[in-house]
């Protein structure tokens, strides 16, 4: 199937589209869609960057950034040591960059602390920074600290990344708490963009079950698109590639693509 002639007919808006990849669950998939939702929106010429945020860094590893190249990364973003431009890398993918994350991530959030307007100092680093792009994508950490409430207030949307799983639910609550939150306190025009179902396993009852329970609660917020647990999926990080370079014709990165084309669309109906 190719990539171009499922999302060509989708065009973006002209300003650059923020959009927070968040569960504060860990093992959900989030990493796994924000490069992999990146490489879909490149591939039919959008101009992408990934702004990796999780001091775990899997998002830089998964697009091929050495630790070695991570010299500058969102920590000096963040405490103000580096602008966005001099901490962003180009990947082997045409159209689309990474802001990779470092070690020194994992104290960010004693160090923000103390920090003037520590709340803002991702929205105040991509200022002027983010213009050439046509989406931002911020692979946030499993937690809802200090990184992932500066994520929330730079982003105008959240993708949730949701597990087919019995706690699924308990869970995604927490998060539409904190977005709540977030949105009366800080950032009026944030919204949940959507929450896409992630490591679905047709042949487990349970993965039908809570699915249907996601769905009959959260409604059309929820994808159509169900990405599938896939062998192919999980080794592809190991190769420094998203799944749709290391294979594209799996089930996984056919996932992806068609949760790609469902983003666009989504994102024109919102400006229509």
């Amino acid at each position: 199937m190719d990539v171009t002639n499922m999302l060509s007919n989708n065009e973006t808006r002209a300003s650059p589209r923020i959009i927070a990849i968040a569960n504060q669950k860990g093992g959900v998939g989030k990493t796994t869609t924000a490069i992999n939702l990146a490489t879909a929106m490149a591939a039919v010429r959008k101009r992408v960057l990934v702004i990796d945020l999780d001091p775990q860094g899997n998002a830089s590893t998964g697009l091929g950034i050495a630790q070695d190249d991570r010299v500058l990364n969102t920590y000096h973003v963040l405490i103000g040591e580096a602008s966005l431009d001099q901490a962003t890398h180009e990947t082997v993918i045409p159209g689309l960059w990474i802001v990779p994350s470092g070690v020194d991530l994992s104290g960010a959030e004693i160090e923000l602390v103390d920090m003037e307007e520590r709340l803002y100092r991702l929205k105040v680093a991509l200022v002027d920074q983010v213009d050439d792009y046509d989406f931002v994508l911020i692979d946030c950490p499993p937690a809802l600290g200090l990184l992932t409430v500066n994520a929330l207030i730079a982003a105008a949307a959240v993708l949730v990344p949701l597990q087919c799983e019995f706690f699924a639910l308990e869970g995604i609550s927490h998060l539409v708490r904190t977005v709540e939150r977030i949105k009366k306190a800080y950032n009026p025009d944030l919204e949940i963009q959507g929450i896409v179902l992630t490591m679905y396993d047709g042949r487990n009852n349970l993965s039908g079950a809570v699915a249907s329970d996601v769905r009959a609660y959260f409604g059309d917020v929820v994808y159509d698109t169900v990405i599938p647990r896939n062998v192919r999926v999980s080794e592809a990080p190991s190769h420094g590639k998203p799944v749709l370079l290391y294979d594209t014709a799996c089930a996984g990165s056919q996932a992806y693509i068609h949760l790609a084309s469902e983003v666009l669309k989504r994102e024109n109906q919102a400006v229509v």
